[in-house]
């Protein structure tokens, strides 16, 4: 099976929002997550779609996967008090749904919604070439590695064609990511920043694809109107026949 584990946990500091966690922020009308979920559950790959989402907003996400008629997600789960933690309880909610079939997982951001089909694709077949799939984009500007006692003093600064920003999803042999978070736990650590810092930790060699620079995540008002703008742009394509 191809299950897609997505994590839609935060509330969205960030954001500003005073209502609604971001990724229930409306975008032309739509919950900026159902953008999102819909790329999986259209695709012709992905068999089964596993959320772990805010406890308390599981219900309005539950009626909203009945009104925009989601067919493939087959979980919703409480996300945990990290974002480690709420992977995990997504995984496991993976691991039911697979029920010992060997199984990829595709771990997504509910909030990064311009993910493409090639690039779900890539991640899946890289997967079973190389045991994991970690999306990543060049980095086009120059990145600062400051000093641990002076935020305002320079350690060193790594070279650009060497440096790459790790975007989602990351994907793995269901088993793999699972003993990786297993061995965490045991370990007490539960503040992973996602699935790659943790297989890198334990000793799993990541596999690099390259995506689409649009696949940012919503984080910030600014990240939305961004958003705002590419979906403009590719709307515009569909109807002047520009380039995408």
């Amino acid at each position: 099976m191809n299950i897609a584990v997505i994590f839609a946990g935060g509330v969205g500091c960030r954001m500003n929002s005073k209502v609604l966690p971001k990724q229930f922020l409306l975008m032309y009308g739509k919950p900026i997550i159902i953008h999102t979920l819909e790329k999986f559950d259209r695709h012709l790959e992905i068999d089964a779609i596993v959320i772990s989402c805010i406890e308390s907003w599981i219900y309005y996400l539950e009626e909203l996967v009945k009104q925009y008629n989601l067919q493939k997600v087959k979980s919703i789960v409480p996300g945990g008090q990290t974002g480690q933690l709420s992977i995990y309880n997504g995984l496991l909610a993976a691991e039911k749904l697979a029920h010992g079939e060997r199984s990829i997982v595709l771990i997504h951001d509910g909030v990064r919604p311009l993910i493409d089909e090639k690039l779900i694709h890539n991640n899946i077949e890289n997967v079973k070439l190389h045991h994991s799939a970690i999306t990543c984009v060049k980095v086009s500007e120059t990145v600062l590695m400051i000093n641990d006692a002076d935020e305002n003093s320079i350690e060193y600064i790594p070279e650009r064609r060497k440096t790459r920003l790790a975007r989602a999803p990351q994907s793995f042999w269901l088993e793999d990511i699972l003993t990786a978070h297993r061995v965490a736990l045991e370990n007490g650590v539960f503040n992973f920043i996602d699935s790659c810092s943790l297989m890198q930790a334990y000793g799993r060699k990541m596999f690099l694809i390259e995506g689409p620079l649009e696949n940012i995540k919503i984080t910030t008002p600014d990240d939305f109107y961004i958003m705002k703008a590419l979906l403009d742009a590719r709307e515009d394509s569909q109807i002047y026949g520009l380039p995408d």
